[in-house]
């Protein structure tokens, strides 16, 4: 008996690495979509994108039913909360870092329109 794993962000960040994955995402957030409607704007084979729509299930992205020979996909957000929670941490950290830079620059100005006074230069700003 083969156990199925629940989804990894591991798997999460492997499925959206491929634009053609990305863009199938993209589709299935406006609605339910067959395989057949989202190969065709890659005019990739079935199978072709019966692959990529596996390994966004792998992922967790997307649920896929069988009706009759079609196969209906739907998406699954879930899985992209949980890797935007770890991309808002590193979000958190670059806005610190460009806030730092920010001030330092603010200071840096500050101290260049000070010496300018100093040696009685006009201010650029005024």
């Amino acid at each position: 008996m083969v156990l199925e794993q629940a989804p990894t962000l591991d798997d999460v960040f492997h499925a959206l690495a491929d634009p053609t994955r990305r863009a199938m995402l993209r589709r299935l957030a406006a609605g339910e979509r067959n395989i057949g409607e989202l190969a065709t704007p890659f005019s990739m084979s079935f199978a072709a994108a019966s692959k990529h729509v596996r390994v966004l299930e792998v992922a967790g992205l997307v649920r896929r039913r069988v009706e009759g020979r079609s196969h209906i996909c739907r998406l699954e957000p879930g899985p992209l909360r949980t890797a935007d929670d770890w991309l808002r941490f590193y979000e958190g950290f670059w806005s610190s870092k460009l806030d730092d830079l920010g001030a330092i620059l603010k200071a840096e100005d500050q101290a260049a329109k000070t010496a300018s006074k100093m040696k009685g230069e006009p201010d650029h700003d005024e």
